[in-house]
């Protein structure tokens, strides 16, 4: 007979210096789990972010008979998982009267907090906390990240919107009403502070054989444990380790290319590199480097920290108003720019092609989470997983029908596989539905809310 034996979920397998998490196996349960209760996985809660709005009547389904069938062109990636997948029309954004020459510094800052920033004090970060710190700070203490922020570009842009502070532009996380939490670019940096190596939010850390020889000493670690495990634990944890590998090596490749082109800039040939030839560079993306690479290796980053339990709150930020452009979709025009398309039906298009590009991202992502098995479902099961965006219409910059899209069951609150096409509720109202949904008690609605949205969950 099998014995069953209880593993923390932050039990990690050592080497040398090395230590790596562990995926819910069939022989293990929840260590904080009720005595006497069936093992049950935690609810994990994410949020993924594009700025300037969609293009309206691509982007929200015919009507919720078609949904599932016949979805519009800009959720046609999710086709697969659209029955794990909730809409919701007629959610809409804060009201940003007295700063209405700001839509751009307010779409972002205003998404997770559902209120606007102190008037008075336009020039300081003063706002509110936003949801995924409210839920990391109820659940942040059973995991060794409270919680993950990530991001695709520096949170660095400079304009001044009705005198506001320039990080309400590029954060929509807040720890306090005063404090803005940075987030990380570097995918290396991100890899290290999951896999046992401290660094700060917004610093980068130098790259180091944190690959093949980390990896190899995990494994050779796991093979006692293995001998325990049955066949089915043992090829997940060989599956899991292989998906940790395939991460190391994509980040290691995508570095090594912008390293090459580097050199080659300063004109200095690989072939024929010496120790003096060039001093370290800064790993970052460039503009014209494949944004959906990189956005999938922080995607599967973020797979991996909820896997592991390293995490249960991320969120990130696929891009940030202004200077944003596409030359993978094969034009060079910049996000917002195009978002002022008067109808052009060019420009329309490109839109089209940059929304559907983001929503692409985020499908990755949760199609990888409901492809892994945990409990008796699925990661994505038992995650909240939230696409969206700060307005509804880049063109006009409106705010009545922000797009949301939530993915996941969230470990059985929410009812999918659904398009509710007459909503009445606002930002506010559904941060506080996903916050209750996650097991997060609150004190007081988010934001501008005044109730929770009942047709989302399961009752």
């Amino acid at each position: 007979m099998r014995t069953n034996f209880l593993i923390d979920r932050r039990t990690c397998l050592k080497g040398i210096g090395a230590s790596l998490a562990l995926p819910l196996l069939q022989t293990m349960g929840w260590a904080d789990s009720t005595q006497g209760k069936p093992f049950k996985p935690p609810v994990r809660l994410g949020f993924m972010y594009m700025p300037h709005g969609v293009i309206m009547d691509q982007f929200w389904p015919a009507d919720p008979e078609s949904f599932l069938t016949t979805p519009p062109p800009a959720l046609d990636s999710l086709r697969p998982v659209l029955d794990q997948c909730l809409l919701m029309k007629g959610i809409s954004g804060v009201p940003i009267a007295p700063f209405n020459g700001a839509p751009h510094a307010l779409e972002l800052s205003t998404w997770l907090t559902a209120v606007l920033p102190d008037a008075d004090r336009r020039n300081q970060i003063n706002i509110a906390i936003s949801a995924d710190q409210i839920a990391a700070n109820y659940v942040g203490g059973l995991t060794s990240l409270p919680s993950l922020e990530l991001a695709t570009m520096p949170q660095t842009h400079k304009e001044n919107q009705e005198g506001l502070n320039e990080g309400y532009y590029s954060h929509c996380s807040f720890r306090s009403p005063t404090q803005a939490v940075p987030a990380e670019t570097n995918p290396r940096s991100v890899l290290n502070r999951l896999f046992g190596k401290s660094d700060q939010p917004g610093n980068l850390t130098q790259a180091d054989a944190l690959d093949r020889q980390m990896l190899d000493l995990v494994l050779g670690g796991a093979r006692d444990l293995r001998r325990k495990l049955p066949r089915d634990d043992q090829h997940k944890l060989d599956e899991y380790l292989d998906s940790v590998r395939s991460v190391e090596r994509r980040i290691a490749a995508i570095e090594y290319r912008q390293k090459e082109a580097a050199l080659e800039s300063a004109g200095v040939r690989a072939s024929k590199r010496h120790a003096s030839d060039s001093p370290p560079i800064e790993i970052k993306i460039p503009e014209g480097d494949k944004r959906s690479e990189y956005m999938q290796v922080m995607c599967d980053l973020n797979v991996l920290a909820f896997q592991t339990d390293t995490t249960r709150v991320s969120t990130y930020i696929g891009s940030t108003p202004n200077g944003v452009s596409y030359p993978e979709l094969g034009f060079k025009d910049e996000h917002h720019s195009q978002t002022h398309h008067n109808n052009k039906p060019g420009q329309v298009a490109k839109v089209a092609a940059i929304t559907a590009f983001n929503i692409s991202q985020f499908a990755y992502m949760v199609k990888k989470m409901h492809s892994l098995r945990e409990g008796e479902g699925t990661l994505l099961a038992n995650c909240i997983m939230m696409w969206g965006s700060g307005l509804e219409d880049g063109n006009t910059h409106g705010r009545e029908n922000l797009p949301f899209i939530v993915a996941g069951k969230g470990g059985g609150s929410i009812n999918t596989g659904r398009f509710l096409a007459n909503i009445k509720g606002n930002q506010g109202d559904l941060l506080t539905t996903l916050l209750a949904c996650a097991g997060v008690p609150l004190d007081r609605p988010i934001g501008i809310a005044t109730q929770q949205i009942k047709e989302m969950r399961n009752v």
